[in-house]
């Protein structure tokens, strides 16, 4: 996962409707079952879903009345800890 793609999603869903973010990871979740990918081509699929879904992580906590900040850091705990253990 990287941070700053996160945070610019984060902003995307703001400016405009998590809708749209939602609707981007049904069709990248269609796109992995396509006959002929790359190993290197489902790998970016799955960062960008995994970023996606992040942002849309971090979104909701914030509307639940975090700042952005400590959102995005309390997600990253978890998905370091995650990785940790």
């Amino acid at each position: 996962m990287r941070l700053p793609v996160i945070k610019h999603m984060v902003a995307f869903i703001e400016e405009n409707d998590e809708d749209y973010v939602n609707e981007t990871i049904d069709t990248l979740e269609h796109l992995i079952d396509a006959p002929g990918l790359k190993d290197e081509e489902l790998d970016v699929i799955g960062e960008l879903l995994s970023n996606f879904s992040g942002a849309l992580e971090v979104h909701k906590e914030i509307k639940a009345g975090k700042s952005q900040r400590d959102a995005l850091n309390e997600f990253m705990k978890r998905v370091t800890g995650s990785i940790d253990k």
